[in-house]
């Protein structure tokens, strides 16, 4: 499953400013994209796990086209010190409930929104939070920034299962959502396509199928499994993960690709990797027994991301990088979110 001789990889990020400088590195095509476009941007709901890093390579990507427009990020920034950090490399920031639909009516007026709201883990407990999430926000977005273009980001659990052989579900697939998580961010592509019909409203749909860092992601709950001797179960046995910060990129490209109706591109990596090949992988870069069990359904929850590698640039970062930098991060007691993917449930409920 390697994609390149180890001897060939940069050495793994030693310090979370490291890794963040990492990820809020722009691509040549980022950089172009945003030289290219006008007016300031704002990001909605950049508290996430991919904001923060988002809007610092929007500024950065703004720097190196030697431009200088606003970039502001809106949370509610319930973590500490995140403001702060953000506001110290150039980014404006704006604190409030997105869900008040005074509070939307107050933002700035910007040419360009990228929006990252969304509410997953909690779903099933918490269902019309769910769905005031990923649907009613929506439409208060689409009314304040009708004559903006918007980036939204959606999730490759639109698709549902598809056949391991086939190699990732495509954009024209006809959703199947499963549980509520899934149908309200069906929901929420359904809510912005009406506005994109409607108002008109230039908007792409970024379908994310899995944004992974050294702090989070399905590698990383891998990892700490093998690290520490704990089971493996091979049910979903195949995935997609993409480095973040070329998935940030990509969304970067993306302003320049709006359009009514929206365009639908899938935000994935190059490969599909298989549970089995990837754990065993760790636990020959950490030196640790792997215990697997179970085995490996016919489907899994797969994206084929072709189309965005086209339109948005191909990822920069491979398996084999991010498998040996997880290794490397785990092994030495790196900083972790702690908070598991739930890469493996099968039945939608987050």
């Amino acid at each position: 499953m390697a994609d390149q001789k180890s001897t060939d990889l940069p050495s793994t990020p030693q310090t979370v400013a490291e890794l963040e400088e990492n990820l809020s590195t722009p691509s040549a095509q980022a950089v172009e994209a945003m030289g290219r476009l006008s007016g300031d941007l704002i990001l909605l709901g950049v508290g996430g796990k991919m904001g923060p890093t988002l809007a610092r390579m929007a500024k950065r990507a703004l720097q190196a086209a030697g431009i200088d427009r606003r970039v502001v990020g809106v949370s509610r920034f319930s973590e500490a010190g995140l403001r702060e950090r953000l506001e110290e490399l150039g980014v404006e920031t704006i604190a409030g409930d997105l869900l008040d639909a005074d509070f939307v009516e107050s933002l700035p007026q910007v040419a360009t929104v990228v929006y990252m709201a969304g509410f997953k883990f909690g779903a099933s407990t918490d269902p019309s939070m769910t769905w005031a999430m990923n649907c009613y926000l929506p439409s208060l977005v689409c009314r304040k920034y009708r004559n903006s273009r918007i980036v939204a980001f959606s999730t490759g659990n639109v698709y549902g299962l598809v056949a391991n052989h086939r190699g990732g579900s495509v954009e024209t697939d006809i959703p199947n959502p499963v549980g509520e998580y899934a149908m309200a961010a069906l929901g929420r592509e359904r809510i912005f396509q009406y506005f994109s019909r409607s108002l008109p409203l230039p908007l792409v749909l970024l379908r994310l199928n899995y944004a992974t860092e050294l702090r989070y992601g399905v590698l990383v709950d891998l990892a700490q499994k093998v690290w520490t001797e704990q089971p493996i179960d091979l049910t979903m046995g195949h995935v997609n993960v993409v480095w973040q910060a070329d998935a940030n990129a990509m969304a970067l490209s993306a302003l320049e690709h709006t359009a009514t109706p929206p365009l639908i591109v899938n935000s994935a990596g190059k490969e599909i990797l298989s549970i089995r090949q990837t754990a065993q992988e760790l636990g020959r870069l950490l030196d640790k027994p792997v215990h697997l069990t179970g085995s490996e359904a016919p489907d899994a929850l797969l994206s084929d991301g072709k189309k965005g590698h086209r339109v948005l640039g191909k990822p920069q970062t491979g398996s084999a990088q991010m498998l040996r930098w997880t290794a490397d991060w785990i092994r030495r007691g790196g900083e972790t979110l702690g908070k598991p993917t739930e890469f493996q449930n099968r039945e939608g409920k987050f």
